[in-house]
């Protein structure tokens, strides 16, 4: 295959197409060590609890031998079960750490087995393990993930909580050898001062109390040791855009930024970016729950965007991440998928309003005319201007309402939301705002605040809209319709608004001999409406007569599509693990401008369909 080199200007040169991550060699090994990682660990637990799991001469002494060496072998095997099960996932994703972890607590576990079992099927199958790690230790060189301290919560969370039920487990697996009848609340005291390595008030016979301490005692060690590692390590940062990547970001948009309009969004400054070797192309991401989530086409030049593909496909192999584009056009899913091999599925569809092509005129547009008339005799006038031409005072007020406005506790936006309104390097930008005399409100006349982002020098790309609660319904249409008419004095053509999932989908199973199939999908979409904005966007966007610009998903296989949706959704906002209100402290403003407006939507809650 042959391909211009990025930067490459002489002519045709051939170029090896990657396909990073996309064949099944590349995931076997790791793959199925993962699992049988999983597997060597459940049976390692299992050897340091169950009696008879393994029963052996050497157990049996074991068990009455003075001293620690039959309680220290049980509980060396249940530790490394424990951290061979936290490893599994790890090693499936290719992690360097993971293995070097493994190739350790392997043989100390088939040690263990043959120590205190006797179990040479058990060392043998660690040993294997141990074996194809070492001979497959190439496949295991990726980097870590970003990182931190909130870990250390969850885990103490998370192995707290195993810790206690295998703990139950552990007492209650020796029922012949132990003295009287404890109720369960003698058991559960007997774990919860076992794992701070104290006596409970559960006794056995034949030297079994030294095995169950010991064992008790090392998964509270565990705990603690894993907890403390993971809130003293040094944090490892997410990526963000720094003021030289923007600078170059913009430069990239000055001059072709009128391409997708979507470029804008690329100035979030919650994204990490790659550029090509000739720094005309770049990409922009971010890494949620393992997933290197790009959102748009490439940022500049045609040409060179296959350079910035690889050096994306470089980092997400580097460190083991799922490669994902989210919301591109037609033609940036040619590229991706001809560079890298990925495939593509249509997601949705963008509404594009023609400047010129707009008209309130017909009956097609009767609803939103009515609609607008009737809230301009209420008293409402609108105002659109360009972001430069605000004063510092009124672009506060109008952060501040926005931030008031949003109907949830987390910002909703990612791939088109900016995640800021007014910074002075946003010039360009759109905000059209109605107004009303209004004595109670906080905001003065201010009742509803649309924003859009530069689309190249001709267009502008819908941001976010957001309106007072107490405003009349019908805000939305209203400074849609004023910021339309306005376009040909900002020297505006093209006006893109939301984005409407699964459009085509919901358009054609409405229409008359839809299929069964269609139907049904249409159906389910119109269930999840309730929760998600499918179909009530879609019939939004659908008022302005716009043309649809299909937008798609690009990802590496089938089985992929699950976690990027939920790493979508966590981008997006619809799923949060934020901390909840009563117990987040209250943050300063930052000096930088706008940075402490968060992610912002481009349709809330009060969008309402005719």
């Amino acid at each position: 295959m042959s391909v211009t080199v990025d930067g490459d200007k002489s002519g045709l040169v051939p170029v090896r197409v990657r396909r990073i991550l996309s064949g099944p060699r590349a995931e076997s090994v790791p793959t199925l060590v993962g699992t049988a990682c999983t597997f060597i660990g459940l049976i390692d637990i299992a050897a340091g609890v169950f009696p008879r799991f393994r029963h052996s001469r050497m157990h049996a002494l074991a068990e009455v031998l003075p001293g620690a060496l039959g309680p220290f072998a049980a509980a060396l095997s249940l530790s490394a079960g424990v951290l061979l099960l936290l490893l599994a996932h790890g090693l499936k994703r290719n992690k360097r750490r993971a293995w070097r972890a493994a190739v350790i607590l392997l043989p100390a576990g088939a040690a263990a087995q043959f120590a205190y079992r006797n179990s040479v099927i058990g060392a043998l199958l660690s040993l294997a393990l141990l074996a194809l790690l070492l001979r497959h230790r190439d496949q295991f060189a990726a980097l870590p993930d970003p990182r931190s301290r909130w870990r250390a919560l969850a885990n103490f969370v998370l192995m707290g909580a195993g810790s206690l039920g295998l703990g139950l487990v552990i007492v209650s697996a020796h029922p012949y050898k132990v003295v009287g009848s404890p109720s369960l609340s003698d058991r559960l005291e007997h774990v919860l001062v076992g794992l701070v390595g104290m006596e409970g008030p559960v006794g056995y016979r034949g030297g079994v109390d030294w095995t169950v301490g010991y064992s008790l005692g090392a998964l509270g060690l565990l705990t603690a040791v894993t907890t403390i590692y993971l809130a003293f390590r040094p944090e490892q940062p997410a990526a963000r855009l720094t003021e030289d990547d923007e600078a170059r970001l913009r430069e990239l948009l000055a001059r072709h930024g009128g391409r997708d309009s979507l470029g804008h969004f690329a100035l979030r400054r919650d994204k990490g970016v790659v550029f090509s070797p000739s720094g005309k192309a770049a990409v922009c991401y971010r890494v949620v729950s393992g997933v290197m989530l790009a959102s748009g086409d490439p940022i500049g030049d045609v040409e060179a965007w296959p350079g910035a593909i690889e050096r994306f496909m470089d980092e997400a192999k580097a460190h083991s991440w799922t490669p994902a584009v989210m919301g591109c056009s037609e033609t940036g899913g040619e590229v991706w998928t001809r560079e890298t091999g990925l495939d593509a599925l249509e997601l949705g569809d963008e509404a594009v309003v023609d400047v010129v092509d707009f008209s309130l005129n017909g009956r097609a547009m009767r609803n939103v005319r009515q609609m607008v008339k009737r809230i301009e005799r209420n008293g409402y006038e609108t105002r659109v201007r360009r972001v430069r031409d605000l004063s510092d005072g009124e672009l506060e007020r109008i952060r501040r309402a926005a931030e008031d406005w949003r109907g949830t506790e987390t910002e909703r936006g990612f791939s088109m939301a900016l995640g800021r309104i007014g910074d002075p390097s946003d010039g360009d930008s759109v905000i059209a705002t109605a107004h009303k005399e209004d004595a109670d409100s906080p905001y003065g006349d201010l009742k509803a605040v649309l924003h859009f982002v530069p689309w190249g020098t001709d267009g502008m790309s819908l941001d976010l809209m957001r309106r007072d609660r107490s405003a009349d319904p019908g805000m939305n249409e209203l400074l849609i319709v004023a910021a339309l008419q306005a376009s040909p004095k900002l020297g505006v053509e093209r006006v893109s608004l939301n984005f409407a999932m699964f459009r085509s989908a919901l358009a054609r199973g409405e229409k008359l001999g839809a299929g069964p199939v269609l139907r049904t999908w249409r159906g389910l979409l119109v269930f999840l409406s309730r929760w998600f904005q499918i179909e009530s966007l879609y019939k939004f966007n659908a008022k302005f007569r716009p043309r649809w610009e299909p937008r798609f998903v690009v990802f590496r296989n089938t089985r992929d599509l699950p976690r990027i949706g939920f790493a979508a959704m966590q981008a997006e906002g619809f799923v949060t693990f934020a901390v909840p209100r009563p117990f987040r402290r209250r943050r300063t403003r930052p000096a930088r401008p706008c940075a402490h407006i968060r992610p912002a939507t481009t349709a809330e809650r009060e969008v309402r369909a005719a």
